[in-house]
């Protein structure tokens, strides 16, 4: 008989097993799924309750005939897939593909790649769970039925070369939405009266400020329209009383974050270190399937990386409150474990949170066997899960109301001052969750003197200053997967593909972070949210989502799921074709002008994106590739740096006059010149940047934002 054969994803992953389980094993990478549905047709009978017609790509032929050869020779076979829906299909598209029956192989579960985990999963095999591979085949099918459905409309109605999805339509909606408030929004001037103040007897060693909150006995805030009525008050003020009427001190308890689920880690890593989404997750999957650490070899260095638990096991927590007792002391322990549960809609608590592996493997031990990027990302996740043991930070709080009496008029106000100082760090020590924008703290953290009820105050000074309403923000990849989230919108597999294709697909362009709809996202938008009104709504999505974990858990039958969706969905696309006028988008024209002709070049869009052609077409038929300037010149030759793709879609930015000067960086290029030698710097994460001819690396002030621009190749 020959040896086991264990079947997994990636080389990597099947490298980190090989460690692991010794030379009982032969281990065999997939390379992801052996076959799935045809590229280029439905590949659904929709009439022979939605039949799938799967069959294996050219490139995997090779590649599942070895597979085949190893199954044949080995005396039991183990399919060792990730532990999610995704993994569950993984296998058993294997065993279809290659004749194996569902009896003859064992399935194992792990989420974590370590020697406890991975040998505990192989004492006790399982029987493939055709519950999660429906509930996969549901999604594949109607995500299928969708696009395919719903593409060639808008070839027809809007132009060539688009696309459209069921998760993807309503997180672009969101998008859009978004949009048509901040053009809606009306911006209005108010203003706020600070007062700077201190102990009557100190004068400025304890000044702190108060701001104006309302009329004396009233409860209504003062609102002040215009800079006329704020110079009225602060005449008013001027030579007025100021004593504290009101000190409220209270000590407040601040508790650490859960550790990361995956939609929280694409938040945190693009708000801390930059990452988008569809980089978060590629560098966590490398984590997770093991990297080399010198003598170690092989380590797998985090838990599974696609999950909505925030659950952490008995065995993690103990490890990392010894680890902190040691580390901080046992006063940065909490009496009990902690235990978080969530919130989100739809989480599913199957899986734990994402947390590394071995706490006692600190970031700074492997720093020397990681890419920057690897580090980074690892030093994040142990970090938070560390934080998430450790005790809670205290603060001391104060609250003022202080009373002051005009002289000239007798009317009294009433100001409000806020302050806080850290009494105990507790989990603060090592880490603190970011905020987005929106969301970040307004009060000011400067200590308040200590006053007591009755005491007089002096001012300083008024200061009138002028406010603007703001409309909401657009999102940024981080707080639009966060809204996902909220609405219960796709799941932890999906949230890095949907930011990447709505980009990819030019509906959506990302500027300073935030997400901007294009012309063309907006039109495409507000075509299927007509005519599509269930479909294109978050609701339905959300719904949609819980009614594929009910097929996952064994609670409903896939197929009566998709006639329930189908015969409507078809009626409305009937109805469209019929109904839709075609829309003409204009072509946007651009400063370039044709060489041949001389006529100006316009942007088009094709099946792989804009690229630029003649106006005069179809008399002339020069075209060429569409770049987007990044607003830097080339440090070699002077020219633009533009935007470019390679054959594998990755963005890099390369020099516009290539083939003459093949200058090229993979990070986006920063205006500013180094402050230390003056060269070209990069994006290195939110605010920073990394030169690209010294060793500087630090925070970077972006003075103009990147141009659309087309730019010759």
């Amino acid at each position: 008989m020959g040896k086991e054969l264990v079947i997994v994803e990636s080389p990597a992953k099947a490298k980190t097993l090989s460690k692991i389980l010794g030379r009982k094993y032969t281990i065999k990478a997939s390379l992801g799924h052996v076959r799935d549905l045809p590229r280029y047709r439905l590949g659904v009978d929709v009439a022979h309750d939605f039949a799938p017609f799967y069959e294996v790509p050219k490139e995997k032929k090779g590649l599942l005939k070895e597979l085949k050869e190893s199954i044949q020779k080995a005396s039991r076979v183990y399919l060792a897939t990730d532990p999610d829906r995704e993994g569950e299909a993984i296998s058993w598209h294997l065993l279809q593909a290659s004749g194996l029956t569902i009896k003859a192989a064992r399935r194992v579960v792990f989420h974590e790649i370590t020697e406890r985990a991975v040998k505990e999963a192989f004492q006790h095999p399982r029987e493939l769970d055709m519950n999660l591979v429906n509930a996969q085949q549901a999604r594949r099918i109607l995500d299928r039925l969708v696009g395919y459905r719903l593409s060639p409309l808008l070839w027809k109605k809007v132009k060539k070369g688009l696309s459209a999805g069921r998760v993807q339509s309503a997180a672009l909606r969101m998008i859009a939405d978004r949009e048509r408030e901040i053009e809606a929004f009306v911006v209005k001037e108010y203003w706020v009266i600070e007062a700077e103040l201190s102990k009557d007897t100190n004068g400025k060693d304890s000044l702190f400020k108060a701001s104006l909150a309302t009329y004396l006995g009233k409860k209504k805030k003062i609102e002040i329209p215009n800079q006329e009525e704020a110079q009225c008050i602060v005449a008013d003020l001027a030579g007025a009383a100021y004593k504290a009427s009101a000190v409220k001190k209270k000590q407040v308890s601040r508790s650490p974050a859960p550790p990361f689920t995956t939609s929280t880690l694409q938040q945190e890593a693009w708000r801390r270190i930059g990452f988008t989404a569809k980089k978060t997750m590629a560098v966590a999957q490398k984590l997770y399937e093991g990297l080399p650490l010198g003598s170690e070899g092989s380590v797998g260095l985090i838990t599974y990386m696609r999950t909505d638990s925030t659950q952490v096991s008995a065995e993690a927590k103990a490890e990392a409150r010894r680890y902190i007792a040691d580390k901080y002391g046992k006063e940065f322990i909490p009496p009990h474990p902690r235990s978080f549960t969530r919130k989100a809609k739809g989480a599913q608590e199957a899986h734990e949170a994402i947390r590394p592996t071995g706490v006692q493997r600190e970031p700074s031990a492997i720093k020397a066997h990681l890419k920057s990027e690897q580090f980074r990302l690892y030093e994040l996740i142990w970090k938070r899960m560390v934080a998430s043991q450790m005790s809670n930070a205290l603060l001391d709080t104060t609250s003022v109301d202080i009373e002051a009496m005009s002289t000239k008029s007798g009317t009294g106000y009433l100001f409000n001052a806020n302050g806080s100082v850290p009494k105990f760090p507790g989990f603060l020590i090592l880490y603190s969750e970011s905020k987005d924008e929106e969301e970040e703290e307004k009060q000011d953290k400067k200590a308040i003197p200590e006053l007591s009820v009755g005491e007089t105050l002096r001012c300083w000074g008024l200061n009138p200053n002028q406010r603007f309403t703001q409309p909401p923000q657009r999102y940024t990849e981080a707080t639009l997967v966060k809204a996902m989230e909220e609405h219960g919108i796709g799941r932890p597999s999906t949230y890095a593909p949907i930011m990447s294709t709505l980009q990819e697909r030019w509906y959506v362009k990302r500027i300073k972070g935030r997400l901007h709809p294009e012309e063309l996202g907006m039109v495409v938008n507000d075509l299927l949210a007509k005519n599509f009104p269930k479909i294109i709504n978050l609701g339905f999505t959300a719904e949609m989502e819980e009614e594929l974990d009910e097929i996952a858990r064994g609670e409903r039958e896939w197929v009566p799921l998709l006639r329930e969706f189908y015969q409507p969905f078809e009626e409305a696309v009937r109805e469209a074709t019929v109904n839709v006028a075609k829309i003409k988008m204009p072509d946007e024209v651009t400063k370039e002008v044709c060489e041949k002709c001389g006529s100006p070049m316009v942007v088009k869009t094709g099946r792989h994106g804009p690229f630029l052609a003649c106006s005069a077409f179809p008399k002339c038929r020069n075209a060429k590739p569409y770049r987007i300037k990044t607003g830097v010149d080339c440090p070699r030759c002077g020219g633009d740096l533009v935007e470019r793709r390679r054959k594998d879609n990755k963005v890099f930015y390369g020099c516009a006059n290539f083939p003459t000067c093949n200058f090229a960086v993979n990070q986006r290029p920063l205006a500013p010149p180094c402050p230390q030698c003056g060269g070209l710097l990069v994006a290195s994460g939110e605010g920073r940047g990394r030169c690209t001819q010294c060793k500087f690396k630090g925070p970077v002030v972006e003075e103009r934002e990147e141009m659309a621009v087309a730019a010759q190749s």
